[in-house]
């Protein structure tokens, strides 16, 4: 075997630059991070520092604590079912509350504070009376991933310190520069939303909906979901859309543009880029095929990952 093709073999324990990892925000789309960090956890690669948008936060966190494989096996196993018994219905700043979802995270997944994490993490979020990015690096790293995950509309805002904090995907989609003020000198960053932007017309010729699948009795929160465009996705038909699929894509062309406005200028050494356009935003049941991809997006990059750790493993 050629010496370009052994695994690198690179961890938090080596000398040298530190290794940054970036995740960034796109919902159910963001199951694609687990997917990259199992290929490159496969090639030896594992970073020094993990920073998180939005979903990035969410299986940062788990990475960060040690939970991964945990994480990823209760990810594998979700079910639409599963997914809307955690949907806890508000009606006040968003749709879901999602106290169900963040005391199932911080019970099995990340109930530490930031000092006893086993790897430096931090989160983004944004100041809804301001529109300042919030860096969230103390207290409860649950607490902290709940705000980052507050996407406008879907999830209520969350009350920290007389502020009100939304989802970090608002200001910064792909967090590479709160990996380097974490110490990150090789920044590998993950960006969800290159392949989102109208995909559903390159998805459905004639932009034509699909039939939809047969299902047996579906209880009240799938109704709602469906009325509300929250449900599968559908295929972009102008006539059909709710009012939660227009503000969806909205978020969609604002997240895309705002990241490659800050990617160009923070860039990262090497940029992932997973084709996951055709995930919608909740389609958290599709984990199997998300992953899939994610891992798919570091074979496609491998050679650009190597060329930035260097083929003997050491660090350019």
């Amino acid at each position: 075997m050629k010496e370009v093709d052994r695994p690198i073999a690179i961890s938090a324990d080596s000398n040298g630059p530190k290794l940054g990892l970036a995740l960034g925000s796109g919902a159910a789309k963001g199951w694609a991070h687990i997917g990259v960090i199992r290929a490159l956890e496969r090639e030896g690669i594992r970073p020094d520092v993990i920073s998180g948008c939005s979903i990035g936060a969410f299986v940062g966190a788990a990475a960060a604590t040690g939970e991964f494989e945990k994480l990823a096996r209760w990810v594998e196993k979700l079910t639409w079912q599963t997914v809307v018994s955690f949907l806890d219905v508000s009606l006040r700043g968003g749709l879901i509350k999602g106290d169900r979802l963040i005391d199932y995270f911080e019970r099995e997944i990340a109930g530490l504070g930031f000092d006893e994490l086993k790897l430096p993490f931090g989160c983004v979020a944004t100041e809804l009376q301001t529109g300042r990015e919030i860096w969230l690096k103390e207290g409860s790293v649950a607490r902290a991933v709940r705000a980052s995950i507050a996407m406008p509309g879907l999830f209520t805002p969350v009350a920290e310190n007389e502020r009100v904090l939304v989802d970090g995907g608002l200001v910064n989609p792909v967090p590479v520069s709160l990996c380097r003020a974490m110490g990150a000198d090789i920044v590998i960053a993950v960006d969800l939303g290159s392949d989102i932007v109208g995909r559903a017309k390159r998805r459905l010729p004639h932009g034509k909906k699909p039939a939809p699948e047969p299902s047996a009795e579906r209880n009240w929160a799938e109704r709602l979901l469906d009325r509300l465009g929250l449900n599968a996705s559908n295929g972009g038909d102008e006539d059909d859309l709710s009012v939660l699929d227009v503000l969806n894509a909205s978020i969609n062309i604002m997240q895309v543009r705002i990241a490659r406005s800050r990617l160009a200028g923070e860039p990262a050494e090497v940029l992932i880029a997973p084709r996951v356009g055709q995930v919608g935003p909740m389609d958290y049941h599709r984990a199997k095929e998300t992953i899939a991809e994610g891992e798919a997006a570091v074979a496609r990059m491998m050679p650009a990952i190597r060329y930035a750790l260097g083929h003997d493993g050491v660090l350019q």
